[in-house]
């Protein structure tokens, strides 16, 4: 049923370091300043965003795939990679290493150096930071896919939970994906942030949205728990992804509120709505026939 992803929603405290780390470092350009009008927050179920300043940058590629930044006060409790729910997200790069080399005395902190993902020669080579809104981005060479600039779209997104039962059952069951089946997987950067042995592995499995998008399923020891969220605000972090689907009548699941006709961009006419999945992630869903 999900389509391709749209947007990336990133809750930050700051949207002038954001913006200009983006653009001096990974040459994203800002298409949208906006506020969060009153049909966004309602839709979203979240009325106290209402007014909240955000965002929308694009890749230099111009690949129909948002960053959206939405200022948001900081949440106690929270700390990246640390809690179930969308956690990073990938973005395509040419070259890891130049970039960092690039990254070096940046606003983003690198906290997993650049290496293969597994020992081929056609393997992924990946590095992941960490941003000027707290936020994590892995940044990926992948040959499967054509990259554009140094610095493309998102491809995947990295979201963990307590089951992957559950992870299958709700994008396989419900959403229609195809979700591989989970392996044992050493996940660096969780397992620091997480501060567990660096050998720990997790069950991880791949959901393809398309051949242009993927989610990566990764299940977290039991001790994890639920992101704090204050009621009426987007989560902190990777907040929300949104998916193009082709009929929301057709997905048997709660919204948060009740479809509404959004006019803003990219939403341009269609009818949106936002489910949450079984991390406690939030789906916003945008109904493309």
């Amino acid at each position: 049923m999900l389509k391709t992803i749209i947007v990336v929603t990133i809750a930050v405290l700051n949207l002038e370091s954001v913006e200009t780390a983006y653009q001096e470092e990974f040459g994203y350009s800002t298409i949208e300043q906006s506020a969060v009008s009153e049909d966004l927050a309602a839709t979203w179920g979240a009325p106290h965003m209402q007014g909240s300043k955000y965002l929308l940058m694009q890749a230099e590629s111009e690949a129909e795939v948002y960053l959206r930044f939405v200022q948001n006060p900081e949440v106690q409790g929270y700390a990246p990679m640390t809690t179930h729910g969308w956690n990073a997200t990938e973005l395509l790069v040419k070259d890891p290493d130049a970039l960092a080399e690039q990254l070096v005395d940046s606003e983003f902190e690198i906290i997993g150096p650049a290496k293969d993902l597994w020992p081929a020669p056609d393997a992924p080579r990946a590095m992941q930071v960490q941003g000027p809104g707290n936020e994590v981005v892995y940044l990926t060479r992948n040959n499967d896919f054509v990259t554009k600039t140094a610095v493309d779209r998102a491809f995947i997104m990295v979201l963990g939970g307590p089951s992957m039962q559950a992870f299958a059952d709700f994008y396989g069951n419900k959403l229609g994906l195809q979700v591989g089946d989970a392996t044992p997987f050493k996940i660096s950067v969780v397992s620091r942030a997480q501060q567990l042995p660096p050998d720990t592995t997790y069950p991880l499995a791949i959901a393809t949205v398309s051949p242009e998008f993927l989610i990566e399923l990764d299940e977290y020891p039991v001790a994890v728990g639920p992101r704090p969220v204050v009621a009426g605000e987007l989560p902190p972090g990777v907040a929300m992804v949104s998916f193009t689907v082709e009929n929301l009548d057709a997905i048997e699941l709660d919204f948060r509120a009740a479809p509404r006709v959004l006019d803003d961009f990219p939403y341009n006419g269609r009818r949106t709505a936002v489910v949450v999945g079984p991390a406690g992630e939030w789906l916003e869903l945008l109904e493309t026939p």
